[in-house]
């Protein structure tokens, strides 16, 4: 299964990537080499006229090779194994890339002139193997030059992978080879060894090169539900045929070499990848695939069972077997390059979007937690500064009646002269001070209590808003669904003193200004069904900007009421805004709201010219006035089925 740990390739996909590789590159020259990673090597194979990035990495999280990959910097002064590589490859011929039995270990063979001008035939052995991934260089006497990763005896008792050793292969899975796989004899072993296994782990555990993905969806197929055991399956003659016949057709795919690489993805296309120019040439149509019988809440863990979405791709292969199912669907590919390609640059983008959009919720989760704190110290203040009235009514009683407290007396009880009944008071004394200077403490108590009370009522009002301001950052945040968001969130962030201004990674071209310059201005926008267009900004900056500085006076101002979300302009464009133009853009702005997921949301709307903007106001917050209240239930279908951009 593939997720935050990726699945080595399995041995299927290898063979058909290694396949593809010997036909592109079998008879090129490497031109250049770079390791821009500790555990990454990039060839430039000149081939057919062309120039090829062979991409080749050891990294335990994705161990890979492909054509292909992100541009990454290389370092100032290159690693010893990337000069080592450099002494012995650059200019050679590639004479071959194959496997080894459909296991995950790639060769490729070079031919060099050593340092005697002499012809020599040297190995690039890839072993793709999770943590155990390495990068090796043999000689052409099955010595071991280096690797990028050294084993010694102490980190492994199977095999050393040390330079001056002699290479020894990873010791072989034992298991049947697909392409000496005779069905018959395998259906019949099954019923003899399988036992209580399921079917799926059976196909997994015996044929070499199938992974859980593949086994899984041979027996969705073959219509075996997910976990039957082997025994229940070859009682049954039906599914045993439907079985027969699913292995039957694989295992002549593989054998032919009939391969189809593609993504599985979960419904749209994920952010940063959906424009034109980031797509591969050579999709095929968009076809609807997924599991016979598997429910959406089953999905949602995962392709068929425990499959985690890296965006919103699940998996890919090449062996495209299964039947037709709901918002999964298969992205076909020219070749399986392409198909990692995609895959590994849309996982990147994923864990770099992800750090970037935590690391600002951890800022803002911390700065909402002080501000909580710092309301309920206030509110305390507040409840104790409630009391104040009573102090000035102890000094002026005192005052009133001082010729009736005794000296030298610690508490007293003088009539209340507010009180129709005259009810006595009971007040307390400092016996060492005198009547009139017991008032003067009290008036003086009064005083202070009475200026604590008014500023502390300010202040709740400005750690208040404070928190208003947060959480609508924390939901615009959320819904941020570009690194270039995020970079704006972070900017308005640093402008407000959250984030220290020497931490900011500068977006390149963006002007340093609380404005956003047009280039870099792109809110969401719709289209009602009567042709208003509607636009909703996607942080606070946004909001201000479409407020103030894009939307005319006449134009129409929504934002749901008291809950964090978007400001939301329908252009009119000096026309009436229809009521069913009305409806949609509440809709829009509830949907982009923190009540997307409520019913009968309020959602307020005024002309922009009943907006106003406080001095010293953060970004998005307003004041307005003459407005109406709609109420709608938010339909994420009509949000999607309007917008354009």
């Amino acid at each position: 299964m593939r997720g935050a740990f990726i699945e080595p390739l399995e041995g299927i996909i290898s063979d058909c990537l290694a396949h593809e590789l010997n036909k592109k590159l079998a008879g090129g020259r490497i031109v250049k080499i770079f390791q821009p990673g500790q555990d990454e090597i990039i060839l430039h194979v000149l081939s057919r006229g062309a120039t090829f990035k062979l991409l080749i990495s050891a990294n335990p999280a994705c161990p890979r090779i492909h054509l292909g990959g992100a541009s990454r910097e290389n370092p100032y002064n290159p690693p010893v194994f990337c000069m080592l590589l450099r002494k012995h490859l650059s200019g050679s011929k590639i004479l071959g890339i194959g496997i080894n039995d459909f296991e995950r270990i790639f060769t490729i063979d070079v031919e060099s002139v050593n340092e005697m001008g002499e012809i020599s035939i040297k190995k690039i052995i890839i072993e793709i193997m999770g943590r155990h991934s390495n990068i090796i260089l043999v000689n052409e006497n099955g010595k071991i030059i280096d690797s990028i990763r050294h084993v010694d005896s102490g980190m492994s008792r199977v095999r050393e992978v040390m330079p001056a050793r002699e290479y020894v292969m990873p010791p072989s899975q034992d298991k049947t080879s697909p392409a000496e796989l005779d069905i018959e004899s395998f259906i019949k072993n099954a019923k003899l060894s399988g036992g209580n296994m399921s079917m799926e782990k059976y196909l997994l555990n015996n044929i070499k090169g199938f992974s859980p993905f593949l086994c899984r969806n041979i027996c969705l197929v073959a219509g075996i539900d997910d976990g039957t055991r082997v025994g229940d399956v070859i009682a049954d003659e039906s599914l045993v045929a439907r079985l027969k016949d699913v292995l039957c057709r694989v295992i002549g795919a593989i054998k032919k070499r009939d391969y189809k690489p593609f993504m599985v993805k979960q419904g749209y296309d994920s952010p940063g990848f959906a424009n034109q120019e980031n797509r591969h040439p050579g999709f095929e149509e968009d076809y609807l695939h997924g599991l016979a019988d598997a429910s959406r809440e089953n999905r949602s863990r995962g392709f068929a069972a425990g499959f985690v979405v890296t965006g919103n791709t699940v998996d890919f292969h090449c062996l495209p077997v299964w039947q037709d199912s709901g918002d999964l669907r298969i992205k076909f590919f020219d070749s399986m390059s392409l198909v990692l390609d995609r895959f590994y640059s849309e996982r990147d983008f994923w864990e770099k979007f992800g750090q970037k959009k935590s690391s600002l919720e951890k800022v803002i989760n911390a700065n909402l937690e002080r501000c909580v704190k710092k309301l309920a110290i206030q509110q305390e203040v507040l409840r104790e500064a409630a009391d104040m009235d009573k102090l000035r009514l102890y000094g002026e009683l005192i005052t009133a009646y001082i010729h009736s407290v005794p000296a030298k007396a610690k508490k007293v009880s003088l009539p209340n002269y507010y009180s129709p009944e005259g009810k006595l008071v009971e007040i307390e004394l400092d016996e060492n001070r005198s009547p009139q200077e017991n008032a003067q403490i009290y008036f003086k108590r009064y005083n202070k209590a009475k200026s604590t009370y008014h500023n502390t009522v300010k202040q709740v009002e400005d750690t208040r808003g404070e928190i208003d301001y947060l959480e609508s950052v924390l939901h615009l945040l959320g819904n941020c669904s570009s690194l270039e968001d995020i970079e704006e969130i972070r900017e308005e962030l640093v402008e407000q003193g959250y984030i220290t201004a020497s931490s900011r990674k500068d977006h390149p071209g963006r002007k340093k200004t609380g404005e956003l310059p047009g280039a870099f201005f792109r809110p969401y926008k719709f289209r009602s069904s009567d042709g208003f267009d509607i636009y909703v900004g996607k942080n606070n900056k946004q909001n201000d900007f479409l407020t103030f500085k894009f939307a005319g006076q006449e134009d129409v101002w929504l934002h749901v009421k008291n809950i964090p979300g978007s400001h939301t302009i329908i252009k009119s464009k000096k026309r009436e805004v229809t009521d069913a133009t009305l409806v949609e853009a509440a809709n829009i702005a509830a949907w982009h709201s923190k009540a997307s997921r409520s019913s009968n949301v309020p959602v307020d709307y005024t002309l922009t010219k009943h907006v106003k903007k406080m001095s010293g106001a953060k970004p998005g917050m307003v004041i307005y006035e003459n407005y109406k209240t709609l109420f709608v239930t938010p339909d994420e279908n009509l949000v999607k089925r309007l917008k354009i951009e």
